[in-house]
C-alpha cells in the first residue's frame, strides 16, 4: 500500500472533472516522462533545470461539517464547509436501531437535539456505560431512523456559539448516505473533487450490542459511484476496525485510506482497555508505535497539541518530533482540532473579548504554525478560515 506522507494532500486542483480522469492524467503524464530518453548536454553547458514542482497544500478538513457557523453535523454544515472551501468534510457516524448510519458526534442525543423536549419520548432516558464513562440521556441505537427523523439538530455549545443557536430546531439528522449524495452533487456543480472522512464512533460498543459499524460503513461506501473513486478517509479511536477494514478495503476500494485517531498520551483505546492491554495513545506516537500503525493505517490524526504543545504560559511552544517520526514510517498526519473562538486559542493568538469572542486572524496564524511543523492536512470548525490560512501566500 503506498503511503508517502504527501502523496494524498493535492485533492482539488483546479477544476477536474473527476477523480478518475485526473488519475489517468496524472499516470499518462508520468508514463510519458518515463519513457523519454535523458537529456544530452552537446554544448559546452547543460540546459538550465526547470522549476521545482509545486509541493501539494495540506488538506481542509470540515470537521463536523462548518461547525463554527452552524449546528454540527448537518447537510446545512457540511454544504457551508463546502461552500467555504473544504477540501474533506467530516461526518461521524453512529447507529439507528434498525441499523443505519447516521451522522452525530456521539450516540448520546439529549445536547445536540431537541429529544429531551418530546414527550413521546420521554421513555427512552436512559443511563449506559460508553467506552468506560457513565452517561444518563437519549441514544441512536433506541430509535429507529424513522423516529430520528422527527427530531431537530441543535447547537452542541450554545455557551460559546450562541449565534449557531439561531438554527436550532430547522435541520433533521441526516444519513451517511444523504451526506455523500450532497458532496457528490456539490463536487459535480463546483467541478472540483470533495473527500468525504467518516468516523466510526465507539464500534467496540457497537458491535457488542449486535450493530457493527463497519460492515454497513464499507457497505454504503461500495454501494455510491462517487465514494468508489473520490478520496475517502475513514477514521477511528481504536485500532480493531481499522485492521478489519484494511483487510476488507485493501483489494478493491484503493481510494480510501485509514487514519488512527489518537487521544490524549495518558488514555487508550477504547479496545485496548478491554482486552487489557495497558498500552496508550503515548506508546503509539513512539517510532515503533507509528510503524506498527502503518501496518494497517495510512495516517494519524492525533490532538494537536501532540504535534505543538503550550508552553506554561499557553502560548504555543516548539513543535515535537511526531511528525517528523510519522512521515519516517509512511504516515500522513492530520491534527484536530483547530476553532476561532477565544477559549480554544493559545493565549498569544487570542483576541479582545471573551471566551466566546471570534479571533479569526488568531485561528489562520494557529494553522500557519502548524503547516510549518509539516502537516498534512487539519480538521477545523471554520473551513474558510482553513482555506486562507493555507492559501495565504508567503506563509
Amino acid at each position: 500500500m503506498l503511503r508517502s506522507p504527501r502523496t494524498f494532500r493535492a485533492l482539488n486542483p483546479p477544476r477536474p472533472a473527476h477523480l478518475p480522469a485526473l488519475l489517468s492524467a496524472l499516470a499518462a503524464a508520468v508514463l510519458a516522462g518515463c519513457a523519454a530518453p535523458p537529456p544530452v548536454a552537446t554544448g559546452p553547458a547543460a540546459p538550465a533545470p526547470g522549476p521545482a514542482p509545486a509541493v501539494p497544500k495540506a488538506l481542509v478538513i470540515g470537521h463536523r461539517g462548518a461547525s463554527a457557523l452552524r449546528p454540527e453535523h448537518t447537510l446545512a454544515s457540511y454544504q457551508r464547509a463546502i461552500d467555504d472551501g473544504a477540501d474533506v468534510v467530516e461526518p461521524d457516524l453512529v447507529m439507528t436501531r434498525d441499523g443505519v448510519l447516521v451522522a452525530r458526534h456521539e450516540n448520546e442525543i439529549g445536547t445536540t437535539t431537541n429529544v429531551a423536549e418530546l414527550p413521546q419520548f420521554a421513555s427512552r432516558k436512559r443511563v449506559k456505560v460508553i467506552d468506560g464513562e457513565r452517561l444518563d440521556g437519549w441514544f441512536t441505537e433506541d430509535f429507529t431512523l424513522a423516529e430520528l427523523k422527527t427530531l431537530r439538530a441543535r447547537e452542541r455549545i450554545a455557551q460559546v456559539r450562541k449565534a449557531n443557536t439561531q438554527y436550532n430546531d430547522k435541520f433533521e439528522i441526516p444519513t451517511f448516505d444523504e451526506i455523500i449524495d450532497l458532496v457528490a452533487k456539490a463536487s459535480q456543480h463546483s467541478g472540483r473533487v470533495i473527500g468525504l472522512y467518516p468516523e466510526t464512533k465507539h464500534p467496540s460498543y457497537f458491535r457488542g450490542i449486535g450493530l457493527p459499524l463497519e460492515e454497513k460503513l464499507v457497505a454504503t461506501l461500495q454501494a455510491h459511484a462517487y465514494t468508489r473513486s473520490a478520496p475517502v478517509f475513514v477514521q477511528s479511536f481504536e485500532t480493531g476496525n481499522l485492521r478489519e477494514m484494511h483487510q476488507r478495503l485493501a483489494q478493491g476500494m484503493p481510494n480510501v485510506k485509514l487514519i488512527q485517531l489518537m487521544g490524549g498520551a495518558k488514555n487508550r483505546p477504547a479496545d485496548w482497555r478491554l482486552a487489557g492491554d495497558t498500552r496508550t495513545y503515548a506508546d503509539m506516537m513512539t517510532p515503533i508505535g507509528l510503524r506498527e500503525v502503518a501496518s494497517y493505517a495510512n495516517g494519524i490524526g492525533p490532538e494537536k497539541s501532540s504535534v505543538v504543545p503550550r508552553d506554561a504560559n499557553g502560548n504555543l511552544g516548539t513543535p515535537t518530533a511526531l511528525v517528523r517520526n510519522a512521515h519516517a514510517a509512511g504516515l500522513l498526519v492530520h491534527p484536530y482540532t483547530f476553532r476561532p473562538e477565544n477559549t480554544f486559542l493559545p493565549r498569544n493568538l487570542r483576541t479582545g473579548g471573551g471566551d466566546a469572542t471570534r479571533s479569526p486572524s488568531g485561528m489562520v496564524r494557529e494553522v500557519q504554525a502548524f503547516l510549518a511543523a509539516g502537516i498534512d492536512g487539519f480538521f477545523t470548525d471554520d473551513p474558510a478560515l482553513g482555506r486562507q490560512a493555507v492559501d495565504t501566500p508567503g506563509r
